[in-house]
């Protein structure tokens, strides 16, 4: 058998001892540096006060909204005895692409949308017109106090480049049909804020949308929601009728032009008519034959695609996704931004840790000076 040997309890007591003494160590050096550490904690919760009272206000409406859909069997199905009836046969049609609503916050980071949102006017309290959101963040908005810092400190070197390059001359390009879209850098800028401004979250478990737009001015941050709640309803329904608005032009367009040539049809039909009340030559009767085929044709085309027509327009009706809005845009009482108290307590307990690694990090620096001086 092998024996087992005991462990040395005194070493273990001599391990516990030097632990101990490390911690007593530690803390001597805490308290020894506790004015520093105040100092340091002191002068960051005052940073932490000033950008609390200079950080601007911020508000914030929100809405929520669930789109529906109807199925097209299910919808069509109803309708479908009624139909038959009058001739239309339902069964043909084909429903519309699905648009997952994961892809609407994709829509309105989109540049189309935020092109056309940025175009749009908005009533500010501190301007007496209404202006685009494009103007007011380029020309109108005031830049805060932390904003300025900011720019000039951590974005010096944007700034610089910036400078070098210069601006653009020409500051708003002409759309071209099927040409790439081209922004400018100003564009692109207000773009980037609108896209922190502006916030859609899709829950698929409950399968609602819950839509925010943030300004500085309370009425503002309602207008902007609401505008982009408008839009992205629009951009969904042109999306997800796109199909069957193509269907539905092209057979219009098919429809006005058969109209016509069964109206032109029966107007040479009747007219042969009247002029050949008492005619009964093989030649007459020829072409009153002809002229009848001639109508009974172009009725046959222009009663098909009336058939037709009737057919996309319920289609077009059964695609059309509706909106239910649970909860519509209100103007905010309170501002969201900025937690003035939440702010100065971040930069307090910053402070402090920071307080504690220089203490520690003077120390360390201390020895290993004298560490080096003895190897050298």
């Amino acid at each position: 058998m092998t024996q087992q040997t005991s462990p040395d309890i005194s070493k273990l007591n001599t391990a516990n001892n030097d632990d101990e003494i490390d911690l007593l160590a530690l803390a001597k050096t805490l308290w020894d540096a506790r004015k520093t550490i105040i100092k340091i904690t002191a002068l960051f919760m005052v940073i932490g006060l000033f950008v609390a009272i200079l950080t601007p206000k911020e508000f914030t409406a929100s809405s929520v909204m669930v789109p529906q859909t109807a199925g097209s069997k299910s919808g069509l199905g109803n309708l479908s005895g009624l139909a038959a009836m009058a001739g239309i046969n339902l069964g043909g049609l084909s429903s519309g692409s699905d648009l997952s609503p994961k892809l609407y916050p994709q829509i309105v980071s989109s540049i189309p949308f935020q092109l056309e949102l940025m175009n749009t006017k908005f009533k500010f309290e501190a301007l007496p017109d209404s202006v685009t959101l494009y103007d007011y963040f380029t020309k109108h908005q005031k830049t805060s106090v932390i904003g300025a810092i900011t720019k000039y400190t951590v974005g010096l070197p944007g700034v610089i480049m910036g400078a070098i390059k210069g601006e653009p001359k020409n500051e708003i390009h002409a759309a071209i049909p099927g040409a790439p879209v081209q922004m400018t850098q100003k564009q692109a800028a207000v773009k980037k804020k609108l896209s922190a401004l502006i916030g859609v979250a899709v829950n698929d478990k409950d399968g609602y949308i819950s839509l925010s737009g943030t300004m500085p001015e309370a009425t503002a941050a309602a207008n902007i929601a609401q505008t982009t709640q408008n839009l992205l309803q629009k951009y969904i329904i042109e999306f997800k009728i796109a199909k069957a608005q193509n269907t539905h032009d092209f057979v219009q367009g098919r429809y006005h032009e058969a109209r016509e040539g069964y109206l032109n049809a029966q107007e040479k039909l009747a007219s042969f008519r009247d002029r050949n009340k008492n005619v009964a030559t093989a030649m007459a009767k020829t072409e009153e034959e002809r002229l009848t085929g001639e109508f009974n044709l172009a009725y046959s085309v222009y009663s098909e695609l009336a058939k037709q027509l009737e057919q996309v327009k319920l289609q077009l009706k059964e695609e059309t996704p509706v909106f239910t809005i649970i909860e519509p845009v209100t103007v905010p009482t309170e501002k969201s931004k900025p937690k003035r108290p939440m702010i100065v307590m971040i930069w307090t307990f910053l402070g402090a840790v920071i307080g504690v690694g220089y203490v520690f990090g003077k120390d360390y620096l201390k020895n290993l000076k004298k560490e080096w001086n003895k190897e050298s």
